[in-house]
């Protein structure tokens, strides 16, 4: 026989509304109650309905992770904390991946009866923002940013990351450095060129655009990308990439090319992945924290949820060079 409310209403001795604002900690129920009403609800085995509490509350506590970039290892890593996050608050994650973004993800969302929404590879001409702000679902970008509608956010700072990075690369001696960015239609990879270009201008160097590639961030077409640049003599001496993947795409390519990292090429990514730190790999990279800003950003999606009116905020998550194997001095030609 399924046990309802009622029947822990009448074993508890109040009444079935009580019941549920007890199991919602709801402050209008004293803490006695409250004990009593969970101990007779523990005794029967009694499960609260998550439709009936969607149906009372006019909440479903489900908050949708979208993802477009399927392929991109990066977001493999903030899954899961996302979900502890939100579990803790009281949330359950419902993650949505799609191949593209379009008009038809923000239908999708809706009728998935989700409270809001984490944008996680938002590009910068996306109408899914616009869209989710005019159906009224709350929404939070995630390391990359729309343009056209100002929301909450969790970024990185890439700045303080390149600079370290920079002036490391030129004490080792590098002038001639080449750059795998990811696409031009992305904030991050904006950002990161941006950030690049004033490290290096700051030391009085710059990138020759004939060393510069754009390329989704994928392995593949890192691997592809660098492969270009390190055709022939004169190539560069480092390559920075626009984030690890694509730098576990530029370390292929140069093993191919019969070039030793880092005697011949020296490469710096940018996550810090933790794959990045294998031995096997020992990638040189521009870190912060992950999990850190994978967690503000769900404590953002809540905070929109239950407070719609809050002000805007960002949660900024500075960038530090991480020094290992592929970065070394630059090689005599």
């Amino acid at each position: 026989m399924v046990v309802t409310s009622r029947d822990v209403a009448r074993l508890a001795g109040v009444s079935q509304p009580t019941v549920s604002r007890a199991l919602r900690d709801d402050a209008r129920v004293s803490e006695a109650t409250k004990l009593r009403v969970r101990e007779a609800a523990q005794l029967l085995g009694y499960v609260p309905s998550e439709a009936g509490r969607a149906l009372s509350s006019g909440r479903t506590r489900r908050i949708g992770l979208l993802l477009t970039d399927l392929d991109n290892q990066f977001y493999s890593h903030i899954i899961a904390p996302v979900h502890r996050e939100l579990e803790a608050l009281g949330y359950q994650l419902m993650l949505h991946t799609e191949t593209a973004d379009n008009d038809t993800i923000v239908e999708r969302l809706l009728a998935n009866g989700l409270d809001g929404v984490i944008l996680a590879t938002t590009t910068v001409d996306s109408v899914a923002p616009v869209r989710l702000r005019d159906r009224g679902l709350p929404f939070v970008y995630f390391n990359r940013i729309g343009s056209f509608v100002d929301a909450d956010s969790a970024v990185v700072n890439s700045v303080p990351g390149y600079r370290e990075a920079v002036r490391a690369s030129v004490a080792l001696g590098h002038r001639r450095m080449g750059a795998v960015l990811g696409p031009s239609n992305t904030s991050t990879a904006q950002g990161r060129e941006a950030s690049l270009r004033t490290a290096l201008a700051a030391e009085g160097l710059q990138l020759d655009e004939r060393d510069v590639r754009r390329t989704p961030y994928g392995a593949a077409e890192g691997e592809t990308a660098a492969a270009e640049l390190l055709a022939g003599p004169d190539r560069p001496t480092l390559l920075f990439c626009g984030n690890d993947v694509v730098a576990y795409g530029a370390l292929n390519a140069a093993h191919r090319a019969g070039l030793r990292v880092p005697e011949d090429l020296s490469i710096i990514g940018f996550d810090d992945l933790p794959e990045a730190a294998w031995p096997i790999i020992d990638l040189a990279t521009v870190g912060y924290d992950i999990v850190g800003m994978a967690r503000a950003a769900a404590d953002l999606i809540v905070r929109r949820i239950e407070d719609p009116d809050a002000e805007i905020r960002m949660s900024g998550f500075a960038s530090t060079f991480v020094a290992r194997r592929t970065l070394a001095s630059a090689p005599s030609r």
